[in-house]
């Protein structure tokens, strides 16, 4: 990408979408002949456009000694086409002036272009491109083989605490498909037969499991034209889309265990079974989250890093997931602090929240916040096209980009004590101790 390029992007994207906070954010939806769900939205306030494509399927799709195959197709889907040769599809974007990028969660695979408004064809045949004339061969294959055991090398097996996150879960799931990492074995993807993923990108990349989302500088009766130019002669799949439907039992009792990892500070993690994304007990636990660790007066900040000074660094987050996902809790310890003083800390604040009801004032701070983050999230083209896929796509309804504030703002200061006596108890969740290697043998 050239410097003029660069410079372009840097100035609009921050820009794009800045309406004003309380407008509502306007769509056209509908659907082609073969299941592709399109939802576009229009702002002609500055000269660019994102274009995405939103895949129904993640790393809980896949099957026990297949695993890894969605994070895997992610990478695999820019080795190019039958029109677009290796290497090409990055050049293309940056010649034009744009970037992109791509990621998978358990749930779904996401791509998308940031691109000059005049420029959205490019975009468009691309994603085509992807959808319908991907290489799926050896070469490609075998490449990007190596890819994704360097990235699991830099990103998981020599970053300090890297495996957090795959160990939590492969303590918390023993049935259901999140038991399994994302980036998957390294094992099934060296054993994996061509065959294994010619099989998945036809099951998987097809019309009726997908969603293309386009914000930003565009007329919608062109947008309309060039999309079934390059969108409607694909045929959809023919087979129905396979979901897993196995059900986590519930956990009864505390899962515990020490992890020893390249570190210079233990640290203890703890994750907690919490319900399905969009349920209203959802909503509760979310805000629980954010009033433990959201801000430096957040409340596991405040008690064990500013006063107590036992952790260096503090966290709590619910992750967004299509089935009962997980909340982790984590803290670094200071130099000289044992984890079980460091647990004994984060338990007495989950124990405050369980007894007391969080004042009327911390309340309206938890609604300022979860108010300016909705905003912010919708801020920028590329923004805004994830978010109105990702509503249509988990629950169906687009509009939610406009009104899922409301459940928000529905939750009490009961219903969050509730919650926290519901889902931080002792027998529903995972605890962790991570230590430093060199006392493995002591």
């Amino acid at each position: 990408m050239n410097k003029k390029s660069i410079l372009f992007l840097l100035l609009m994207i921050p820009l794009m979408g800045l309406q004003a906070q309380d407008k509502k954010i306007e769509f056209q939806e509908y659907d082609l002949e073969n299941g592709l769900h399109v939802i576009l939205h229009q702002d002609k306030s500055t000269p660019i456009v994102a274009v995405s494509m939103m895949y129904h399927v993640g790393s809980k799709n896949e099957k026990p000694g297949l695993t890894g195959f969605a994070h895997f197709f992610e990478h695999l889907l820019f080795e190019g086409s039958e029109n677009v040769q290796r290497g090409e599809f990055d050049k293309y974007i940056s010649n034009a002036g744009g970037m992109n990028n791509a990621n998978t969660s358990w749930d779904r695979t996401y791509y998308y272009e940031v691109l000059p408004s005049n420029q959205l064809k490019l975009g468009l045949w691309l994603e085509s491109e992807r959808l319908m004339h991907a290489k799926v061969e050896k070469k490609g294959i075998e490449t990007q083989r190596e890819v994704v055991k360097e990235e699991r090398r830099l990103r998981v097996d020599n970053q300090p605490y890297g495996t957090v996150m795959e160990q939590t879960f492969k303590h918390a799931y023993n049935v259901h498909p999140y038991r399994w990492p994302i980036i998957g074995s390294m094992e099934d993807l060296n054993n994996a037969k061509d065959e294994d993923f010619v099989n998945f990108y036809k099951t998987f990349y097809v019309p009726q499991n997908a969603v293309l989302s386009i914000a930003g500088d565009i007329d919608f009766e062109d947008t309309k034209k060039w999309i079934a130019e390059y969108f409607a002669d694909i045929p959809a799949g023919k087979a129905e889309i396979p979901r897993p439907t196995e059900v986590e039992p519930a956990q009864t009792a505390e899962v515990r265990d020490v992890v020893y990892d390249n570190i210079q500070l233990p640290a203890v993690v703890q994750g907690f079974h919490i319900p399905a994304q969009g349920t209203k007990d959802y909503y509760a636990v979310s805000m629980l989250a954010q009033i433990l660790s959201q801000g430096q007066s957040s409340r596991l900040n405040k008690a064990l890093v500013e006063d107590q000074q036992k952790a260096l660094q503090v966290g709590a987050f619910p992750l967004d997931m299509e089935d009962p996902g997980l909340t982790i809790a984590f803290a670094i310890t200071n130099m000289g602090v044992k984890p079980e003083d460091v647990e004994a800390a984060m338990e007495a604040e989950y124990d405050k929240l369980k007894k007391e009801l969080i004042s009327e004032r911390e309340y309206q701070k938890l609604q300022n916040q979860i108010e300016n983050d909705f905003v912010s999230a919708n801020t920028t083209a590329a923004g805004i096209a994830e978010n109105l896929a990702n509503y249509y796509m988990y629950y169906g309804n687009s509009n939610l980009i406009n009104t899922e504030i409301e459940r928000y703002r529905e939750v009490s200061r009961e219903d969050i004590r509730k919650a926290a006596n519901t889902y931080l108890t002792k027998e529903n969740r995972v605890t962790l101790y991570y230590l430093p290697k060199q006392e493995q043998n002591n």
